[in-house]
C-alpha cells in the first residue's frame, strides 16, 4: 500500500492511496480458500476445488467484498500509521481499478483538533441555593388544592366569569353542515381552561342561566379534521347553569385523599418535590455559567462539516417552528441570512464545547457505566405510561439510541469533574429573589446589551418523541436560564 498526501489545510486532509495489483490478487485468493473450504462443485471434493476453479466461478462474485474490505482496512491502516482521528466519516473515492490493475482511491477527511484545556481551577462560579420557605410551601399547596377544585352553585345568581363552570348544550356547524363531535349536551366547560378552539370560552363570559349564545370561531389551520381546518363555524350555545370553581379545603381530609397521613406528611412532601426542583435549577444554572466560561477559555478551530451538520439541525427546528407560529419574536424580525449567521456562531460553540468535554472525558479516564445507562433507560420508559416494552425494544434494537441515552449522563459527569476543580462560592437566595434574577436577566437580554446570552442559550430544542430516533449530536445540552 502506497498512501500519499496531497493537501493539508488546517483540520483538512487528503490523500492518494494505492494497493497493488498484486495485494488485491492476493486477498482475492485469500477470500475464495475460505469459501472452498465451504461450497460444493460438482465433481470435486469439499476443501479440495482448485483454485484455479474457484477463480473462474467465483473472483469475480467476491470481487466486490475484497475491494470494499480492502479501502475499509487501507484506509484505517493509513489513519492509524499518522495518529490521525477523523472528525466524521472519510470521504472515499476510487478513482481507478480494473481487474488486473492497481486499485486507487482518495481519502478527504477532516480530524479532530488538538486541544489544550484550560486551567479549571481558574474557573470562578457561584451556586445558588434556593431556600425553601413557608410561603413557598403555601403557595405551592394553594396551587394543589386548585389542581383539586370541585365546583357549587352560585350563592347568588350573577353572570358568567373566568373560572366558572357552565353546564351547556352545544350545536356546531360549517357552512350549514354539522360535522361529528361538534354537538354535546349538559357539558362542562370551565371558562379560561382553553380546552376548547380558541375566541369559544371568551365569548360566553358574562353569559347567565338560560341565554343563548351565537359563538363563531375558527378552526385553526392544520387542524386534526382536514375538513375543518381554516373554517368558520358557528356554534349555538344554551348555558344550563354556572357553577362556581371551589379549591380543595387544604386539611387532613385532603391529605388522607392524596395517599399521605395528614397535612403536615403532605407539606414534608410538598418541601422535598421544591428543594428537589430547586436543586436541579441550580445545577442547571451552574452548568449554563460554566459552559459559557469554557467557551470564553477556548478557541481552537473545530471540523467545518461538524458546525455544518450542528447548523442544519438548528436550521430545521427554526423552520419548524418558523411554519407553526413557534418563533419568538426577536428572530421573527430578522432576515434569514442574519439568523443563518447567527445560528452558525451558535453552532459553532456547541461543536467546540462538545468537542472540549469529550477530550476532558477521554483525558481523565471519565466513564459511564452499564448500571447508569440501565437507570436512564428505565427512566426513559417510565415517561410512557403503557407503552414500557415498545421503549425496551426500541433501545434494544437500535444501538444509536443507547449512545444518546449515553451522551447527557458522560456529559454531566464530565460537567461534575470540572466544577470538583473549579472555585464554587455559594449564596443563598428566596424564590422571590431568584424570580427578580431572572427577570432582571430576561429584560438584559432583550435590550440586547451585548453580553453575549443569546450565544449561551441552548439551540431549539428538537421534540422528544417516544420510541424515535434521536439526533446525535457533538454539542452539550446548554440549559436555559429560565428551565
Amino acid at each position: 500500500m502506497q498512501v500519499t498526501e496531497t493537501h493539508t489545510e488546517g483540520l483538512k486532509r487528503e490523500y492518494k492511496v494505492l494497493i497493488s495489483a498484486e495485494d488485491i490478487d492476493q486477498k482475492v485468493t485469500g477470500r475464495l480458500e475460505e469459501l472452498g473450504a465451504q461450497i460444493k462443485v460438482p465433481g470435486f471434493r469439499p476443501g479440495k476445488v482448485p483454485m484455479r476453479v474457484l477463480k473462474q466461478r467465483f473472483a469475480k462474485s467476491v470481487m466486490g467484498e475484497v475491494l470494499e474490505r480492502a479501502v475499509n482496512d487501507s484506509s484505517s491502516q493509513a489513519l492509524s500509521e499518522r495518529g490521525l482521528r477523523p472528525a466524521i466519516q472519510p470521504k472515499i473515492e476510487i478513482t481507478a481499478f480494473d481487474e488486473g490493475k492497481d486499485l486507487e482511491y482518495t481519502m478527504a477527511l477532516e480530524i479532530l483538533p488538538e486541544i489544550q484545556p484550560m486551567d479549571f481551577a481558574a474557573i470562578e462560579l457561584e451556586r445558588i441555593a434556593i431556600e425553601v420557605e413557608g410561603s413557598a410551601v403555601d403557595e405551592a399547596l394553594a396551587d394543589l388544592a386548585k389542581a383539586h377544585k370541585t365546583t357549587k352553585p352560585l350563592d347568588k345568581p350573577r353572570k358568567s366569569q373566568s373560572g366558572d363552570v357552565l353546564v351547556i348544550d352545544f350545536k356546531g356547524t360549517v357552512d350549514g353542515e354539522a360535522f361529528p363531535g361538534m354537538e354535546a349536551e349538559d357539558h362542562h366547560l370551565e371558562l379560561g381552561s382553553n380546552s376548547f378552539i380558541q375566541g369559544f370560552e371568551g365569548q360566553l363570559i358574562g353569559a347567565g342561566v338560560g341565554d343563548a349564545r351565537e359563538v363563531k370561531v375558527t378552526f385553526p389551520e392544520g387542524y386534526a379534521n382536514d375538513k375543518l381546518s381554516g373554517r368558520e363555524a358557528i356554534f349555538a350555545v344554551t348555558v344550563k347553569d354556572v357553577l362556581e370553581s371551589v379549591p380543595a379545603m387544604v386539611d387532613d381530609e385532603f391529605a388522607t385523599k392524596l395517599g399521605e397521613q395528614d397535612l403536615e406528611s403532605v407539606k414534608q412532601r410538598v418541601r422535598e418535590r421544591l428543594a428537589s426542583e430547586y436543586g436541579d435549577f441550580a445545577r442547571s444554572r451552574l452548568k449554563r455559567v460554566l459552559l459559557d466560561r469554557l467557551a470564553e477559555g477556548h478557541d481552537f478551530a473545530v471540523p467545518e462539516g461538524m458546525v455544518e451538520a450542528e447548523f442544519e439541525a438548528i436550521w430545521k427546528q427554526i423552520e419548524e417552528d418558523r411554519e407553526a407560529g413557534r418563533l419568538d419574536d426577536d428572530d421573527a424580525a430578522k432576515s434569514d441570512d442574519d439568523l443563518k449567521g447567527e445560528y452558525r456562531t451558535i453552532a459553532a460553540r456547541r461543536v467546540r464545547l462538545g468537542l472540549l468535554i469529550s477530550e476532558v472525558g477521554r483525558a481523565n479516564g471519565i466513564e459511564v457505566t452499564q448500571e447508569e445507562v440501565n437507570r436512564a433507560l428505565m427512566q426513559e420508559a417510565q415517561r410512557h405510561p403503557g407503552h414500557e416494552r415498545e421503549v425496551f425494544e426500541f433501545y434494544q434494537r437500535t444501538p444509536e439510541a443507547i449512545a444518546n441515552l449515553r451522551a447527557p449522563i458522560f456529559e454531566d459527569k464530565v460537567v461534575d469533574f470540572i466544577v470538583d476543580l473549579a472555585k464554587v462560592t455559594e449564596r443563598k437566595v428566596t424564590p422571590e429573589e431568584l424570580r427578580e434574577e431572572i427577570a432582571a436577566e430576561a429584560a438584559s437580554e432583550s435590550a440586547g446589551d451585548g453580553s453575549g446570552a443569546k450565544t449561551a442559550k441552548s439551540k431549539p430544542a428538537a421534540k422528544k418523541k417516544a420510541a424515535s430516533k434521536p439526533k446525535k449530536s457533538a454539542a452539550p445540552a446548554e440549559p436555559d436560564a429560565e428551565a
